[in-house]
């Protein structure tokens, strides 16, 4: 049996600190999966206040929760308070299972981020795992006296502190500059173009319509190719699911340039020849004051590289108004979906170098000046 737990104890350890660690290179890819279930969950009921509050503090409970993954399982590997460690275990398998099982039966979120971008699972194998070691962590919860510390408790509470400090550094990095290891669509050396693409194998859901005619008492069915004459009255469409598709979508979906007169410049901006600048910044409002240096900088440094740069905001009116009006760099402004911009810009702002549709390089503002040299 002891052998058992053993496994079993490695197995679930070793799965909650490559859970936590994976999503602590990007926090904030969690805290936007976080705010998922919380408009999904959002109406006009009691808890609305309190889940507008829980959006608000997304972040921190990103950071929080990627640090208590990593730190339960390092706890249940070296054994150290095995009763308090297998009880919240089960505690947070059980919500997470909630989770999952949410995302599979309802589909209003797609799937909930377990392993962060970098290992995108579907629903229905999310929710398989979590079943699998929610048994797993109730099997060492009855046999937790088969569990023993791998150490004395100096050495423990050591290891324990350096995991925090580890996983509290690998999200501090990633806040301040941008992920150590970029899985999103919009990492170094992709094709935007390209991956706006739909795929070849993509299907789509076939629909059937029939529509509902009446005349006098009489009610009727018509298909589109039958309707009836102007003597029948419409009552009603019926859409009739006749095969599902298989759900493929492009990588990126929803990445789209628009010019301050509202016409679509994607392809324009991203089909042309040589290299250029993407300066990514949702709103002006939110960016750090210590930015703007940097964007001094890169204004002079690209024009003697003969590289233009593009603004993509979510808010172009302030944009215009802070580039063009106020400081006079006499730079494009485009408008782009603000989600679009926290995939590609988790850091606000980042600074794309691009070549043609390929990304040659990216920086958050803290790092800007590497992208400039």
């Amino acid at each position: 049996m002891k052998r058992t737990v053993n496994i079993a104890r490695i197995f679930v350890g070793v799965l909650f600190i490559f859970s936590g660690m994976i999503k602590a290179f990007d926090p904030l890819g969690l805290a936007y999966k976080m705010q998922e279930f919380f408009e999904a969950w959002s109406g006009n009921g009691p808890m609305n206040g309190t889940l507008l509050w829980m959006n608000n503090h997304a972040l921190v409970m990103s950071v929080l929760m990627n640090t208590l993954e990593v730190t339960l399982g390092v706890t249940l590997l070296i054994g150290w308070q095995k009763k308090l460690t297998t009880w919240l275990l089960l505690l947070l398998m059980i919500f997470f299972l909630y989770l999952t099982g949410y995302a599979l039966f309802t589909g209003k979120v797609r799937e909930c981020g377990c392993f962060g971008s970098c290992i995108p699972l579907s629903p229905m194998g999310t929710f398989i795992k979590d079943v699998v070691l929610l048994v797993l962590i109730i099997f060492l919860l009855i046999f937790r006296k088969y569990i023993q510390p791998i150490a004395k408790s100096m050495h423990l509470v050591t290891m324990l502190f350096l995991s925090v400090m580890i996983t509290s550094f690998l999200q501090s990095n990633a806040l301040d500059h941008l992920p150590l290891i970029d899985c999103l669509p919009f990492k170094k050396g992709n094709n935007i173009l390209e991956l706006r693409k739909m795929p070849a194998d993509a299907t789509f859901d076939q629909y059937s319509f029939t529509f509902i005619y009446k005349k006098g008492d009489q009610q009727k069915e018509f298909t589109a190719d039958n309707t009836p004459d102007a003597s029948w009255t419409f009552v009603e469409q019926k859409k009739t699911l006749i095969s599902k598709g298989n759900g493929k979508l492009p990588l990126i979906n929803d990445f789209s340039l628009t010019d301050l007169d509202g016409a679509d410049s994607t392809d324009a901006v991203l089909g042309q020849k040589g290299e250029y600048y993407l300066f990514f910044i949702k709103s002006i409002e939110e960016a750090h004051n210590m930015w703007t240096m940097e964007f001094e900088k890169l204004s002079i440094k690209a024009k003697e590289q003969h590289r233009p740069i593009y603004i993509v905001t979510a808010e172009t009116n302030s944009a215009q108004q802070y580039f063009n009006v106020k400081n006079k760099y006499n730079v494009p402004v485009y408008a782009c979906d603000g989600i679009a911009i926290k995939t590609a810009a988790r850091v606000i702002p980042t600074l794309f170098l691009m070549n043609g549709p390929v990304i040659e390089g990216k920086w958050s503002w803290e790092d800007m000046e590497d992208g400039i040299k």
